[in-house]
C-alpha cells in the first residue's frame, strides 16, 4: 500500500512538473512572438506563432491577435499559390480563435472577417458572388450585433445587387437586404455619434479632454464618417433599381399579405418617401395602415407630409424621445422645408438637428447653401449681395474638413480685397436682410 501511495505521489509530481514546463514553454514562445511582432519582424515571429497554435492554442488571445498581423504580412508580400496558402491559413486561424476564445471572439465579427478575405481573393479561391454572399449572409444572421465592419456591410450589399442584376435574387430580396444593411449602418452611426457627442458636449462645457478622450473623439468621428460614406456607397449601388416604377407595383402586390406586418409597412413607407413616391396613393395607404396598427413618430411625420398640417409635425417631435432619431427627423423636416423654399423654417429645423446631434456636420452645409443661393435676393447693393458668401463660408467652415471645398468656393465669390479697399469698409459689420437676418464682418485688409 505504501508503495502505491509513493508511486501516485511521484506520478502527480511528474505531471505537475510537466505542466509547469509546458506553461513555461508557452510563455517563452509567446514572449518571443510578441516582441518580434511589435518590432514588425514577422519572419522571426512566424515560427513561434505556428508552434503556439499547435501546442498552446488556448494559452493567450495574443496568439491570434498577433497571428492575424503575421499572416496578413505574408499575404501582402507573397503571390500566387503561396499567397493563397496564407489566405486559407488566416481563414482557418479565425476558426481557431472562435473555438479557443469564443467569449471574446464574436461570430459576426470574425466570420465577416473570413468572408471579407474570401471576397478580396474571390477569383484565386474560385468562389462565385453567390458563395461569398452566402458567407456574409450566414455571419449576419448568426450574430448581427457584432457584424460591425463598415467595409463588409458595403460588400455584403454590393454582392446582393450583383445577384439581383444576374437574376438570382428578386426585387423584394434586394429591397429587404438594403433595409437590413441601412438599419445596421444607422445603428452603428447612432452608437458612435452618441459617444462622440458626449465628448463634444464635455469639451463645449469647458472641461478639457484628456489625451485618451481626444483619441476616442478622433476614433468615434472617423467611425461616423466611415458609416456615412458606406451609406452613400450603398445608396449608389442601389441606384435607380429602387424607383417609383419598380416600388409601387411591388408594394401593391405584397400589401395584403403584409398589412399587419409593422416592419414591412415601416420599410415600405420609408422607401417610398426616400425615392420621391410620396404623391402616390400607395404611400398614403401604407402610412395610414401603419398609423392604425403601430402609431409612432415616423407615421406622424409622414401624416404631416401627406396633410401639411403642423399638428402632425409637432406630434412627431413630441413622440420621438431618442436624441439621434429625433435629430434625423428634424433634419428630414428641414430638408423638406428647404426644397419648398421655406429657408427660414429650414434653418430653424437644421439648428434643432444640430443641437441634438452636433457630430453631424451636414446641417451646417445645408444652411450655408441656402445662404449662398439667397445672395441676390438678400443684399441691397452688389457688394452686400456678395458679402452673403462670407456668411455662407463661415457656416460651411463649422463643418470642419467636410466643408473645406465649400468654404473655398464661397470665399471666391465674395468681394475681393481691392473691392473692400474701394468700399472702405474693412472690419465693419454688414447687416444681411430678408430671411437670413444675420450680420457678417468684412475681412480686414
Amino acid at each position: 500500500m505504501k508503495t502505491k501511495i509513493t508511486l501516485l505521489i511521484a506520478l502527480f509530481l511528474g505531471l505537475s512538473v510537466g505542466f509547469a514546463q509546458d506553461e513555461q514553454e508557452c510563455m517563452t514562445k509567446l514572449s518571443l512572438m510578441t516582441e518580434a511582432s511589435k518590432a514588425k519582424n514577422y519572419e522571426a515571429a512566424y515560427p513561434y506563432f505556428m508552434e503556439l497554435r499547435k501546442d498552446c492554442p488556448k494559452y493567450n488571445k495574443a496568439i491570434y491577435v498577433y497571428g492575424e498581423k503575421i499572416l496578413n504580412h505574408y499575404i501582402k508580400k507573397s503571390t500566387g499559390a503561396e499567397k493563397l496558402g496564407y489566405v486559407n491559413d488566416l481563414i482557418l486561424m479565425f476558426d481557431e480563435r472562435m473555438a479557443n476564445f469564443a467569449s471574446i471572439s464574436p461570430v459576426g465579427e470574425y466570420q465577416s472577417e473570413q468572408c471579407q478575405l474570401k471576397y478580396d481573393n474571390k477569383e484565386a479561391l474560385g468562389l462565385t458572388d453567390q458563395d461569398v454572399f452566402d458567407c456574409f449572409d450566414a455571419a449576419y444572421k448568426a450574430d448581427k450585433d457584432s457584424f460591425k465592419s463598415a467595409k463588409s456591410l458595403y460588400v455584403y450589399f454590393k454582392l446582393m445587387v450583383s445577384l439581383y442584376d444576374s437574376g438570382n435574387k428578386t426585387a423584394q430580396d434586394l429591397f429587404d437586404k438594403y433595409d437590413d444593411v441601412a438599419e445596421k449602418i444607422e445603428e452603428e452611426t447612432a452608437f458612435n455619434a452618441k459617444k462622440l457627442n458626449e465628448l463634444i458636449n464635455k469639451e463645449d462645457s469647458g472641461v478639457a479632454l484628456t489625451k485618451k478622450d481626444g483619441q476616442w473623439k478622433t476614433y468615434y468621428g472617423a467611425m461616423v464618417d466611415a458609416f456615412d460614406n458606406v451609406q452613400l456607397g450603398v445608396d449608389k449601388e442601389l441606384g435607380d433599381r429602387a424607383n417609383c416604377e419598380n416600388l409601387i407595383p411591388l408594394y401593391q402586390k405584397n400589401y395584403e399579405a403584409n398589412k399587419t406586418n409593422a416592419v414591412w409597412l415601416q420599410r415600405a413607407m420609408n422607401k417610398l418617401y426616400e425615392k420621391g413616391c410620396k404623391e402616390d396613393p400607395m404611400f398614403v395607404t401604407i402610412v395610414k395602415q401603419k398609423n392604425t396598427i403601430q402609431p409612432d413618430a415616423s407615421t406622424s411625420y409622414y401624416l404631416y407630409v401627406i396633410t401639411g398640417e403642423q399638428k402632425y409635425l409637432d406630434q412627431t417631435m413630441d413622440l420621438e424621445t431618442d436624441p439621434f432619431k429625433k435629430a434625423k427627423l428634424y433634419y428630414k423636416a428641414a430638408s423638406d422645408f428647404k426644397k419648398s423654399g421655406s429657408y427660414g423654417k429650414a434653418r430653424q429645423y437644421y439648428q434643432e438637428s444640430l443641437n441634438l446631434n452636433p457630430s453631424n456636420k451636414n446641417p451646417h452645409l445645408q444652411i450655408a447653401s441656402m445662404y449662398a443661393s439667397s445672395a441676390n435676393s438678400c443684399g441691397d447693393t452688389n457688394f452686400n449681395k456678395r458679402a452673403v458668401f462670407w456668411l455662407a463660408a463661415n457656416e460651411a467652415a463649422k463643418a470642419g474638413g467636410a466643408g473645406s471645398k465649400y468654404v473655398e468656393s464661397y470665399n471666391a465669390k465674395a468681394p475681393t480685397k481691392s473691392e473692400i479697399f474701394a468700399e472702405g469698409n474693412a472690419g465693419q459689420s454688414i447687416k444681411i436682410g430678408c430671411w437670413i437676418g444675420r450680420s457678417v464682418t468684412v475681412p480686414n485688409l
